[in-house]
């Protein structure tokens, strides 16, 4: 029974496998002129609002700043006309309401949205291709390009309004030829591919010369991302310039050009000049590894993972104990490790300092931040991009880390050539041309930058997109408001508990793990009060939500990698429930959302899920695991996998349990033990992401 009906939702899913995103488009239209039982239910909106979401680009009104536009990751389009007090959605009842780029012509009351987010991360969706709307968003015709998937900028000609430029960065997670640069010359009727590279390297960003519409320079982007791998650069990676309009292209970050080479090359971002388009800046996310920074080690007295896996047993020995459980500490190592014990274990051959180092090194988290790359560089050119130089001496960190693929965004004020911004974890800003930058993003800001606006007027006005939101200075970052009134947070997972009114639990992409009353009617009246529904009361990025709902109090919360803990609403008490590998032991893999479950029949009882599952009869302490590793995948890469996706108790029998797995397996315990017993064993769910092949 239960085989026969998983192969009747195969044969349903089958479709979603084959058809193209022209019929996506075309089966979304017949969606719309069927009735549903649902119709006649009205909805209210009861938020929450206060952390914003992902913005992907901002438009503002050169003639009325109070007036612009903000696209979300997959918030839609939302509309202003009083600097972002309200905002109305004007872009909810197309295909998709995944953005990458939006560009206006504010004089002929234009839209054009390309869909399909550009930062190519875990929850970056692929869009229908490019959207057209003549009447400020009344009204939408689509306008092609439907394999494009991701579009990074869409550039509209300054006089010409049915002249119009797409980059497109393409398929994330599978090769195509629709990528480059587009080019339309009838409003978006028809189409013309001008640059083409391969089929895994698309244009990421497009600028076109403020003081001659001929010229445009657009970066390319080889990139691809895999459930177990993801590679940011590529050799297919530079800047390409045009002359004609577009038509023909030129690669000018040459190595003749001074602009950095090679197959370790990732994202670019650009920014001209206004009054000057000889200037240009080139923000490059630099994937070559630095030279080993060991004497900057030894003068901090900080002892590094990278480093203890190139020590010798000898040298291990003599290390300092004090700077030894410095380094346990600070890295997070279970606390029965000591300094003396380690030395010992080492010294009786029981383990090895690479096993300590590969603890360290096995943290999926950690290593978002512990990398040895360059990162964020920026390049200016005073010659139109013949030629460039690296503005500032050094290394940049802590602009990018490891996702350079998340930012790419520069931008040079319109009046002055040396007031530059770049986007990236924080907001840097600086008056000497890049030499020297300065973090103005504070109170009141997100992190992870994506857009930037300068005003042409005044240059201290500055609109920010980011993760949450959108904030607003007009004194050059002295100070920040913050634009998050829409309810556009992306939502991992939600839960609900038992309390009366019931509350809603929530994890938000990059945003916490929030919780608030079933209740509540989404309004500003909370200004006065100070006292918002919803209440914080996790980090990260949010995941999965299990109450205990016997009181409704105790509630398992965490962010990404399986950084799970056990909380309570009434006091500050916290208690880690993430399962941890020993010292030279095979390490545990933990998904990105990593999977959580406590049992309805028995509420002391908590599951969570590594590669293995792991169980706790008290509330999240003394863990233990509870099957062998339940993938089976050998696909290797640098992004978790063979992991735990899901984890599900049966409501009518207590202790038979289902996992799923990212490699596309689902395991059934029908009784109480370790046994596991696998019923879709190599079972591929491809449009769901759940395969055993990729």
């Amino acid at each position: 029974m239960i085989i026969r009906i998983a192969l009747q939702f195969l044969i349903l899913l089958l479709p979603f496998q084959v058809f193209a995103q022209k019929e996506r488009i075309t089966r979304f239209e017949k969606l719309g002129q069927m009735s549903s039982p649902f119709n006649d239910i009205p909805f209210r909106n009861i938020g929450p609002t206060v952390m914003g979401g992902r913005v992907v680009d901002i438009e503002v009104n050169p003639n009325n700043t109070n007036e612009f536009f903000v696209a979300y990751a997959s918030g839609g389009l939302w509309h202003t006309q009083n600097n972002g007090h309200s905002l109305e959605p004007i872009f909810d009842h197309e295909a998709v309401i995944t953005i990458g780029d939006v560009a206006v012509n504010w004089n002929e009351n234009t839209i054009w949205i390309g869909t399909g987010e550009v930062n190519s991360s875990r929850s970056s969706y692929a869009g229908v291709g490019v959207y057209k709307s003549t009447d400020m968003g009344k009204t939408w015709k689509h306008r092609g390009l439907e394999e494009s998937h991701h579009i990074g900028k869409i550039i509209l000609h300054p006089k010409n309004n049915k002249i119009a430029w797409v980059a497109v960065l393409g398929h994330l997670y599978s090769t195509n030829p629709q990528r480059g640069i587009y080019k339309t010359m009838d409003g978006g009727e028809t189409w013309k591919q001008t640059l083409f590279i391969n089929d895994s390297t698309g244009c990421v960003d497009l600028q076109i010369d403020p003081m001659n519409s001929d010229v445009l320079y657009t970066c390319s982007w080889t990139r691809s991302r895999k459930a177990w791998h993801f590679n940011g650069t590529g050799g297919g990676t530079g800047i390409h310039k045009s002359v004609d309009g577009g038509e023909s292209w030129q690669l000018i970050s040459t190595a003749k050009s001074g602009f950095p080479q090679g197959d370790k090359v990732g994202r670019i971002g650009i920014s001209i000049f206004e009054k000057d388009s000889k200037i240009i800046y080139a923000l490059v996310d630099n994937n070559n590894n630095q030279p080993d920074k060991k004497e900057d080690r030894v003068l901090e007295q900080k002892l590094s993972a990278r480093e203890l896996l190139q020590i010798s047993k000898v040298d291990f020995l003599k290390l300092d104990n004090q700077q030894l459980n410095q380094y346990l500490k600070q890295n997070g190592y279970p606390k029965k490790y000591t300094a003396e014990l380690l030395k010992k274990s080492v010294q009786l051959n029981e383990f090895t300092a690479k096993d300590i180092a590969d603890w360290k090194l096995a943290d999926a988290d950690a290593n978002l931040f512990d990398t040895p790359i360059y990162g964020a560089e920026l390049y200016r050119s005073n010659d139109g991009g013949t030629s460039w130089s690296k503005t500032h001496q050094g290394d940049m960190g802590g602009v990018v880390f490891t996702y350079g693929y998340y930012f790419g965004t520069v931008e040079v004020s319109p009046t002055n050539a040396d007031r530059v911004l770049i986007a990236g974890y924080p907001l840097l800003l600086s008056e000497d041309g890049g030499k020297n930058f300065k973090q103005i993003d504070g109170e009141n800001c997100h992190p992870d930058y994506h857009r930037i606006w300068i005003s042409k007027k005044d240059d201290k006005h500055i609109i920010a997109g980011n993760d949450g939101g959108v904030n607003i200075t007009y004194d050059l970052g002295q100070h920040w408001s913050k634009v998050n009134s829409v309810a556009v947070g992306q939502f991992y997972a939600i839960q609900v508990d038992n309390a009366v009114p019931y509350n809603v639990y929530g994890g938000l992409q990059d945003n916490g793990t929030w919780m608030g009353p079933s209740t509540n009617t989404e309004s500003s009246a909370w200004h006065q009060s100070g006292e918002y529904a919803y209440k914080n009361i996790g980090e990260g990025d949010g995941m999965q939500v299990q109450v205990d709902t016997r009181n409704n109090e105790t509630y398992y919360v965490g962010y990404q990698f399986g950084n799970y803990y056990k909380a309570s609403k009434t006091n500050k008490d916290y208690l880690d429930v993430k399962p941890m590998h020993d010292i030279g032991s095979k390490p545990l893999r933990f998904n990105w959302q990593t999977p959580i479950w406590l049992s309805r029949h028995n509420q002391d009882v908590f599951y969570i899920g590594s590669n293995c599952l792991h169980r706790s009869l008290s509330q999240g302490e003394q863990l233990e695991k509870l099957s062998k590793d339940l993938t089976q995948s050998n696909k290797k890469g640098n992004v978790p996998y063979n992991t735990l996706t899901c984890i599900h108790e049966s409501p009518l029998r207590f202790g038979v349990l289902y996992t799923g797995s990212d490699d596309g397996l689902i395991y059934v315990k029908p009784r109480w033990g370790i046994h596991h017993e696998s019923y879709f064993a190599g079972a591929a769910f491809g449009p769901m992401g759940i395969t055993n092949n990729g």
